[in-house]
């Protein structure tokens, strides 16, 4: 069961319906294609939520759903995942966001349709709302849908909580690189950080260039993900590289949502920073193994098999 009297961190975003179809054979457009279809529960926040909840950590979601089928089905799935939505803004006659793509027998995007209208009913005055459970939460993990009301939120919620940032992409990183300084943590991707620094990170003296910039605007912990090169992170004090060697990779859509998820596994916690990053980076590895966004046995037992198995590179810089 949630308990909301203990610590608990808070997530705040989308929730998305996906769906998905996968054509057997070369895609025919303007005809019906034979293949397969699957749905599922995504979203960054909303993976996110669902993640830490997997792995111990008591999880609040604010999220926004329409009174529809697919909300109530979230809902639904939210209680038995173990993570509590029951603040989310729910829209009369609203569409819960969903995601409509088609791929190809080579597993590429060939169309998509997005509806996710409803976001744009997120307002400060809901925020003002939940102003309570915002101030009382250990964190807050935060992506960038939304530029005006991540700015309303570190303007009125930083002193009172620790805010996480994922960009989620290099677009959107642009249009919160102004307001990152008002975040405790960042976890930017590689092209993400670029924007949000201003430079290119070709090799390890810009990435520690990199880690210094954002360090130096008051940023607590900065974690920059680099693919197959593995995590840089920096919290002023140490600063490093990790690597997990010879993960096997099926599907990498989740990883960063995985990733996020193991950060905040650490902070509650109170884990150190490399033993953090270790524990983020097997959930990551946990994910990318599988076709699922969300690994359907993502456990923290599961997590610490992984940290036990994994072959580690560590480099550590000095200051």
């Amino acid at each position: 069961m949630i308990d909301n009297r203990q610590p608990y961190a808070l997530v705040f975003g989308v929730s998305v319906f996906d769906i998905c179809g996968f054509t057997n054979n070369n895609y025919r457009c303007n005809d019906s294609n034979p293949g397969k279809v699957k749905t599922s529960f995504g979203g960054v926040c909303r993976n996110i939520a669902e993640c830490m909840a997997r792995v111990g950590v008591n999880t609040r979601f604010i999220s926004i759903l329409g009174d529809d089928e697919t909300g109530k089905r979230m809902l639904d799935h939210s209680k038995k995942m173990n993570y509590d939505m029951s603040e989310s803004l729910i829209i009369e006659g609203g569409h819960t966001p969903t995601y409509m793509a088609i791929l190809d027998e080579q597993g590429e995007m060939v169309s998509a349709v997005v509806d996710m209208n409803i976001i744009d009913m997120f307002t400060t005055e809901f925020i003002d709302s939940k102003a309570e459970i915002i101030r009382n939460a250990e964190y807050m993990i935060l992506d960038s849908d939304r530029p005006d009301i991540v700015e309303y939120i570190i303007q009125n919620f930083s002193k009172d909580t620790k805010l996480i940032l994922d960009p989620v992409s290099a677009a959107k990183a642009k249009t919160v690189k102004h307001l990152i300084k008002g975040f405790h943590t960042i976890k930017p991707n590689r092209y993400e950080a670029e924007i949000m620094c201003g430079f290119k990170i070709h090799n390890d003296e810009d990435l520690r260039k990199a880690g210094k910039y954002f360090t130096d605007l008051g940023i607590q912990n900065v974690f920059i993900t680099l693919d197959e090169d593995g995590i840089y992170y920096n919290n002023g004090q140490e600063e490093g590289k990790i690597k997990a060697n010879d993960v096997k990779v099926i599907n990498v859509t989740g990883a960063g949502d995985s990733f996020v998820a193991g950060i905040a596994n650490g902070y509650m916690n109170n884990i150190n920073i490399v033993d953090t990053v270790k524990y983020a980076i097997a959930m990551s590895s946990i994910t990318i193994a599988t076709e699922e966004t969300i690994h359907p046995d993502m456990s923290h037992e599961l997590v610490e098999k992984y940290i036990n198995n994994i072959e580690w590179t560590e480099v550590k810089y000095s200051k």
